[in-house]
């Protein structure tokens, strides 16, 4: 194989992976079911159960609702991504870029409903999202082809139910309908002609508009220890949400474009705690296991491994506080430290790094039946050095950092 050859072939397959590696994040979890959570850096939240929103977090939680509950609300997440200190090499030189600023701002709407239907039995349904991710180069960034635009989405259609078994515990489960959609664009106007010339393939490395439906479910428990302390632990399995839509690859050989790509989504486990000290303060905590160590290649349906990760689970600890000021005001605050879902393999298109949650928040009670919650978060990421090639054809250095700030409003209302 001569090296035109083997540089065209090489350069495609790079598209192809780093395309595939944001499919990936469409795994990226978001942590913006409320904006009750947001104010607490999700502490407790699988067993506070303050308002409707509690069922996204466990489903065992409904059983602490006495009347019904509506909770409806937007969560606003401002990314700061930079790249950062790039050099670009190809056989052609190499060259040092600018700084890349890649964040966006995205909004994540949520609705709530839970209705007690008697001393035992309660019923909830829920429409949010756990995944999603946006990151956009310039179009005129030089390593286009691991960068481009990422735009994932998802939404969770949740139908739950719980059960009081006595007055200390309580279970529950839920069926939860997946629709994921993503937008992924990557280009090189230089590269595409030469891919163009060697194939006869034309148009851009690599253009995808695709969406697919998964189904998944989830379990949770409450134990109610009194009156002022309980623990709540719930489990959510994910499915391997298989997408197809448009899609074109400059390949060199080999036509994937009617297949289907299947992807993979983390479990996740939580366990909550939440105690009330005295009249006007109570303590709550949460500890959270996402398995993306399940991520391990992304494949086609018809058995073609796009690429292989080396991802880790991940996981969430997170501590606040609540203080129930008067009967207008209750303020809140939290703190969330979020380790790493990528280990060894890094991306400049998929920045991930340990991160920082601080968090405050209050609820605004407008009557005995209706709130307003306002929370707001500044996550801090870290530096990370990437580095990615094409079987040596061509690299990219680059160190990456994400922060982002989050804010959320919502209006719940019990009947």
């Amino acid at each position: 194989m001569n090296k035109k050859r083997l540089f065209t072939k090489s350069l495609v397959a790079v598209a192809i992976t780093m395309a595939s590696q944001q499919a990936m994040a469409a795994g990226f979890q978001l942590n913006a079911q409320s904006a009750t959570g947001l104010g607490r850096a999700f502490a407790g939240d699988a067993v506070i159960a303050d308002n409707a929103s509690a069922l996204a977090r466990n489903p065992a939680a409904m059983s602490l609702f006495d009347a019904p509950a509506l909770s409806l609300g937007i969560n606003a997440i401002d990314t700061d991504i930079e790249v950062k200190n790039a050099t670009y090499t190809t056989p052609f030189g190499q060259q040092d870029l600018n700084t890349q600023s890649i964040g966006d701002v995205s909004y994540v709407p949520n609705i709530y409903y839970i209705h007690p239907i008697n001393d035992q039995w309660t019923v909830g349904g829920g429409i949010y999202s756990n995944f999603g991710t946006k990151t956009e180069f310039s179009d005129d960034f030089p390593a286009n082809e691991y960068g481009g635009l990422t735009d994932v989405k998802s939404i969770n259609f949740a139908l739950t139910a719980s059960y009081r078994i006595n007055e200390q515990w309580s279970v529950g489960g839920g069926l939860d309908i997946i629709y994921g959609e993503g937008k992924l664009q990557r280009s090189n106007k230089t590269l595409e002609a030469i891919i163009g010339g060697a194939t006869g393939i034309q148009g851009p490395l690599l253009d995808v508009d695709a969406d697919g439906v998964g189904f998944g479910w989830n379990i949770g428990t409450v134990y109610e220890l009194n009156e002022n302390n309980r623990f709540g632990l719930s489990y959510r399995y994910s499915p391997e949400l298989e997408v197809d839509g448009d899609m074109h690859y400059q390949t060199g050989g080999g036509d994937i474009s009617n297949q289907k790509l299947n992807i993979p989504l983390p479990d996740m486990a939580e366990f909550s705690g939440y105690h009330r000290l005295n009249q006007q303060f109570a303590v709550h905590y949460s500890v959270q296991w996402i398995g993306w160590s399940a991520f391990d290649k992304l494949e086609t349906s018809g058995g073609q491994v796009l690429n292989n990760y080396e991802w880790q689970d991940g996981w969430h600890y997170a501590i606040g506080g609540t203080y129930y000021l008067n009967n207008d005001w209750t303020l809140r605050a939290g703190y969330m430290h979020d380790t790493s879902a990528q280990d060894k393999l890094t991306s400049i298109s998929v920045p991930d790094s340990d991160r920082n949650w601080f968090s405050g928040g209050f609820t605004y009670h407008i009557d005995s039946k209706s709130n307003i919650d306002v929370g707001v978060t500044y996550l801090v990421g870290e530096d990370v050095s990437v580095v990615e090639n094409s079987t040596g054809v061509t690299q990219i250095n680059a160190t990456t950092r994400a922060n982002a700030w989050l804010y959320g409003i919502q209006y719940s209302r019990s009947f």
